[in-house]
């Protein structure tokens, strides 16, 4: 990953999930953003996309940054942490330099590098194609959970094992449990603005049943279960922090192995 925490699909062997949750240092099983209530925003204006360019990207990333930003700031603040924005750069193509290394990936679609506190997402033709799907605000509010992981002191401690080689299931565990608590955060962010995007319920419905990746719909574990959990887990995480609208309901270091795998 080259210091970088990509958004979807990495390579790698499947390993078994065991039953009972390993133990982890209380930044990550303790932290006082468990403990901080609802997100600190309750409304977000959501720009139209019509057509999927560059420049409609943009201004959609940057209104919505806005809302993250006013919604996580009271919530790191209140955790005892201090408070930073996280920036966005929307690119096109593969091989955009980064202080995480170039963004070559074909298969993922955004990541955050820690050095300089920045998201970079691809606008992808996929994108292009269905440029009001949900999935533009979710994976913004994703790599902005990795930012507030960042902040509360979670990311170090989550990815140390996985740079010491050679990697073993330990490391993919808590790699899966880190990426899987950014997705419940962005959907505590998602559910917290939901009713005023003006969007029908059935837009996150639909967006629910979305597969995350092609080896998931076929029923084969793949390199992307491995670092990002199954796609009925992601789901199970989503709902979990849409519902509670806190980073409250994102504790994922105390789960079971078996709703991280």
């Amino acid at each position: 990953m080259a210091g970088a925490l990509a958004g979807v699909l990495f390579a790698g062997t499947a390993h078994a999930a065991t039953s009972a949750a390993p133990s982890y240092k209380p930044v990550l099983t303790k932290n006082p953003l468990y403990k901080t209530g609802k997100l600190g925003i309750s409304a977000c204006e959501e720009p139209q996309v019509q057509n999927g360019t560059v420049e409609e990207a943009e201004l959609y990333f940057e209104a919505v940054m806005e809302c993250l930003d006013k919604a996580w700031s009271p919530v790191v603040k209140k955790a005892g942490y201090r408070f930073n924005k996280a920036k966005v750069t929307v690119i096109t193509k593969l091989g955009a330099k980064t202080p995480c290394g170039a963004f070559n990936d074909p298969r993922a679609q955004a990541m955050y590098c820690p050095p300089n506190k920045r998201m970079y997402i691809l606008l992808s033709p996929q994108v292009i194609a269905e440029p009001n799907d949900l999935a533009l605000m979710q994976v913004l509010a994703h790599e902005y959970g990795h930012h507030v992981q960042q902040l509360t002191g979670i990311m170090g401690l989550a990815y140390k094992s996985y740079y010491q080689r050679p990697v073993n299931e330990h490391a993919f565990e808590s790699i899966r449990r880190a990426e899987l608590q950014a997705e419940c955060l962005s959907g505590a962010f998602v559910g917290r603005v939901w009713n005023s995007l003006g969007r029908p319920d059935s837009d996150w419905s639909i967006f629910l049943k979305g597969g995350h990746n092609l080896g998931s719909s076929l029923g084969l574990r793949s390199g992307s279960d491995e670092t990002h959990g199954s796609d009925a887990n992601v789901r199970w995480w989503l709902q979990k922090g849409f519902k509670a609208q806190s980073a409250s309901a994102c504790n994922t270091w105390t789960a079971p192995s078996r709703k991280v795998y």
